[in-house]
């Protein structure tokens, strides 16, 4: 892609300037720098070098107010470098046919983003950088820089697609005549990547490349009544869901119920709960599990016979109506919608059943028992398009159902969605059993307190009476310990900012101890052997890197490449301890790269 680009005239260099961490020796990667967002109106003091959580808005490192290093917190210098630029001006034509013609299929969002950004007049786009990690660019006098998020990560689905199947040309560049439907979700401050950066690249490549059709952007998700920032450590994250005991199947069901498709929304945990115990057991649950256990205790465990009525037609026609509703939503990719018609579904069954009193028609006439068998029959067969609907979003709860039913193979036509018999008079059906149980409410207060990280403590500083540089040594590591313990907990910022101030108050005043101990301020043999060996690991980290990629790359089995990742991983570890960095931070920030 980069050399055909190149060739098509979308490239040029240009020298540039960048954040260099005098005290890291090394440039600065975006997401290693943080200050004041430069953007008018926006007073938020912790924007990152790519963007700013404060107003969405994405941000050019060198224009942050007094910047400082991720790493050692130090204020980084500018330095100039040349570097190679996508020369999205020149695109810009291209693209703003393109997304003329292609952006009905978008999210409202995702339309308003693109076009804001055609607006304002696109701008050149820098897409190296002076990095250790990365893709190296394959070019003399470039060798030693990497190709930067901006144009490697989009590229990523073409060669994940590559890895899968040799056949991924058909996908991504089919043949004349065969048509390719791409579909992407993502949240709405990823639009401008996927809008005008990925499509402009493939655009510019001119060799026919499949873009996207329908791209669907979220609004963002709070948490409580904040924010999440997965950066930062505020919310609850996957290891925390499991650290909970509430099954996956509700994390999907509440995450998708609260989607935020078309205005922000918030996770809060008396709504999980909630929701939980009133759609989920109440409603889906109660309605499947009583029409199943009557079948069981009156039908010996069989479908019985139906004989419709007037008013099961009304009730068919009125589940049909919420089935379409479903699969438009689906079609659409209104997600939240579809599972909703679900819902819909369940409740329509269980005012049916509730209204019609099958217990009491069966101690009746000959017809009223007859009509109790009818309602049941009905009611299993709506349990068992439930178990289809299900499927997308809860699919272990749809799997357990199918159990239940005793059957499998549910087919659909989402061209037709009409509602048939699927579980024919006389089948078997498995042993009934709740799919779901009863979260107590007290649980989201415990879960809100376990999540809301501790207090800022009410002692003084503990730099008050610290003399020696032993004891500042020791205080720095404890302060440590307590910040890193409030950030990997989910504490509000509030709570965890205080004790980082804390933290490099210590720093500071170990800082003037040993230079005014030390009979002068010229770095020490020691500080110049530490740094020499960072430097020297961070080389064999590149190079062992590039071993591990290559391996992988070329389809070597697990057992050939993971001799080969620990060995990087160890290097990792003697990087973070010769350059003075915690093991586990320096892991995370490599795990927050975009």
């Amino acid at each position: 892609m980069f050399f055909t680009l190149n060739n098509n005239g979308f490239m040029f260099t240009q020298s540039v300037e960048q954040l260099h961490c005098q005290q890291c020796n090394k440039f600065l990667a975006d997401r290693f720098v943080e200050g004041g967002c430069p953007n008018v109106g926006c007073n938020y003091e912790d924007a990152r070098g790519d963007q700013c959580d404060g107003c969405g808005k994405l941000v050019n490192a060198v224009e942050l107010k007094n910047p400082r290093c991720k790493i050692c917190n130090n204020t980084p210098v500018l330095k100039c470098s040349d570097q190679f630029y996508i020369d999205l001006p020149k695109l810009e034509p291209l693209l703003y046919h393109w997304i003329k013609l292609r952006n009905s299929g978008w999210s409202h969002n995702s339309q308003v983003i693109a076009k804001a950004w055609l607006k304002e007049g696109l701008k050149p786009r820098c897409i190296t950088r002076d990095l250790k990690w990365g893709v190296p660019v394959p070019l003399d006098g470039f060798r030693e820089k990497v190709f930067y998020v901006w144009f490697d990560a989009p590229l990523g689905y073409i060669s994940i697609t590559k890895a899968y199947t040799e056949d991924y040309k058909k996908w991504w560049t089919p043949a004349k005549g065969e048509e390719v439907t791409l579909y992407q979700f993502m949240a709405k401050d990823n639009v401008p990547f996927h809008s005008v950066l990925f499509p402009a690249m493939l655009l510019g490549a001119n060799k026919g490349y499949v873009t996207v059709n329908h791209l669907m952007a979220t609004e963002y998700l709070n948490y409580e009544d904040g924010k999440f920032s997965k950066s930062r450590g505020v919310g609850v994250f996957g290891t925390d869901a499991q650290s909970t005991g509430i099954p996956s199947d509700v994390w999907r069901f509440y995450l998708l119920y609260v989607r935020p498709e078309s205005q922000d929304s918030s996770f809060s945990w008396t709504d999980l709960v909630t929701k939980n115990n009133s759609e989920l057991l109440n409603n889906l649950g109660n309605f499947i599990n009583r029409a199943l256990v009557f079948a069981k205790n009156n039908y010996k465990g069989m479908v019985p016979e139906i004989n419709p009525t007037e008013e099961d037609f009304h009730l068919l026609a009125l589940c049909t109506r919420e089935l379409k509703g479903y699969v438009e939503s689906l079609e659409k990719s209104k997600l939240r919608d579809g599972i909703r018609h679900i819902l819909s579904i369940s409740r329509l069954g269980n005012q049916y059943m509730q209204s019609n009193q099958p217990w009491v028609l069966l101690k009746g006439s000959d017809d009223e028992k007859l009509r109790a068998g009818t309602v049941i029959g009905i009611c299993c067969n709506l349990s068992c398009l439930i178990a289809t609907l299900l499927q997308p979003y809860m699919p272990e709860t749809s799997e357990n159902l199918k159990k239940q039913l005793n059957t499998s193979n549910i087919v659909l036509i989402p061209s037709n969605p009409e509602i048939v018999t699927m579980l024919p008079a006389g089948h078997k059906l498995g042993e009934p059993s709740p799919l779901f149980a009863k979260i107590e409410p007290s649980v989201a207060e415990e879960l809100k307190k376990k999540f809301a990280g501790k207090q800022q403590s009410k002692e003084s500083s503990p730099s008050g009476d610290l003399k020696s540089a032993g004891d500042l040594e020791a205080a720095v590591a404890s302060q440590g310990d307590k910040v890193r313990q409030l950030k990997s907990s989910g504490a509000d910022k509030s709570v965890w900012q205080p004790e980082v101030k804390i933290l490099l108050d210590l720093k500071k005043q170990l800082e003037a101890l040993k230079i005014n101990s030390a009979p002068n301020s010229a770095p020490t043999k020691t500080d110049v052997v530490d740094s020499n060996a960072a430097q020297k690991i961070e080389e064999e980290v590149a190079k062992q890197a590039l071993v591990v990629r290559k391996l992988k790359e070329g389809g070597a089995a697990k057992s050939v490449w993971q001799p080969e990742v620990d060995k990087l991983l160890a290097l990792k570890k003697q990087l973070a301890s010769a350059s003075g960095a915690p093991v586990a931070a320096t892991q995370k920030s490599k795990k927050s790269k975009k």
